[in-house]
This record gives C-alpha cells, sequence and structure tokens, in this order.
C-alpha cells in the first residue's frame, strides 16, 4: 500500500515539477555565433551564421535551464570569400574538413538576477575540449507572426586561441591575436506541447 502510495505521489509530483521548463528550438536562420579578433593593429570580425540546438529554460528558477548547441563550422563568414576559404582550410586556423563542428552542452547555470546568469559547460573546438563560463542575458519571450512562440538570449565569453591548438597562437606577437571575443545573438522556438 505504502509502495502505491508514493507511485502514485511520484507520478502527481514529476509532471508539476517539470511544468516550468520550457524547450526551445535554436532558429538558425535567426541566431549567431558572432567573433571579432586583432589583425595587425586594428580587428576583423566574423559570424557563424549555422547554429543549432536546444535550450531548456526554466524562468521561475534559471538554475534548472540548459543548452546543447552546435555550430557548424564550414558557415564562417567574414564577408570575404578568400579570407573564409583560408580560415577553413589551413591547418593553423580552423581546418574545417577535420573539425566541423563546434559543440557547446552546459553543466551549470548560475542566475544572477530574473534574466541573467553565466551558464558553464563544455565546448569543444579545434578537437580541444575546455569548460567556458558565459554570462548571459535573457532578452525576452514573445510570440511570432506564425503562431509560435520565442525566446531571445545573449551571450558572451572571451576565448584563447592557444588553448584551442590553433597554430597561429603559437606566434603572439604575429599580424593575428590570440583573444578571441565571441557574442552569440540566439533565438529559440518554443517546442510545441505532444
Amino acid at each position: 500500500m505504502k509502495k502505491t502510495l508514493l507511485a502514485f505521489a511520484l507520478a502527481a509530483w514529476i509532471p508539476a515539477a517539470l511544468a516550468d521548463a520550457e524547450t526551445y528550438n535554436i532558429d538558425n536562420s535567426h541566431s549567431f555565433a558572432n567573433f571579432n579578433i586583432r589583425h595587425v593593429v586594428s580587428k576583423v570580425s566574423g559570424t557563424f551564421p549555422d547554429v543549432t540546438g536546444k535550450i531548456i529554460i526554466d524562468r521561475a528558477d534559471l538554475a534548472k535551464s540548459s543548452v546543447d548547441a552546435k555550430i557548424n563550422v564550414l558557415s564562417v563568414n567574414t564577408s570575404f570569400a578568400k579570407r573564409d576559404e583560408h580560415l577553413r582550410e589551413k591547418p593553423e586556423y580552423l581546418e574545417a574538413g577535420k573539425f566541423g563542428q563546434m559543440t557547446f552542452v552546459s553543466s551549470k547555470v548560475e542566475a544572477k538576477g530574473k534574466d541573467e546568469g553565466v551558464i558553464t559547460g563544455k565546448l569543444t573546438l579545434h578537437g580541444v575540449t575546455k569548460e567556458i563560463a558565459l554570462p548571459f542575458k535573457v532578452l525576452g519571450f514573445g510570440n511570432d507572426p506564425w503562431g509560435g512562440q520565442r525566446a531571445g538570449f545573449e551571450a558572451h565569453t572571451r576565448l584563447n586561441a592557444a588553448d584551442y591548438g590553433f597554430g597561429w597562437a603559437a606566434n603572439p606577437n604575429g599580424p593575428v591575436g590570440t583573444e578571441i571575443d565571441v557574442t552569440l545573438l540566439i533565438e529559440g522556438v518554443k517546442e510545441k506541447a505532444q
């Protein structure tokens, strides 16, 4: 009898516990992983426009949220085709033929307020996996013109090229810098209840 009551209590509690979690699929036509890096004495910027994955967010408790995202390295775009080809193919840069995908899987979210916090997780880039922290903001939630619901997010971090085995970083005084500033602009489409 006690086991039956326990099973019934768990069955009633689990849906309630999950009710606040919403799943958003990253819309890769409205999401970007932007970057900039020093070139000689100025900076060059670019983007990876092919971002996919899922964001699970609990609006009432951001600490219960999570992210699993992928970035297609072949999608790199610096608005100069020859440079993009160079970045994709050269072994000292992205080597996209060998390392065609970046991934990020969160392990912890720390809320710093109602709409912001820091998300920690494993970034795999150029065949190397490192733990990074991403300060983020929830930009908002709203209905789209097609009957769906969307959420917007922004996050920033700085990566060191040497940490990921990039060949150009072996010469810190070279024309290309070693610090990569990253801004993630993400729009998600809410999954409809089954």
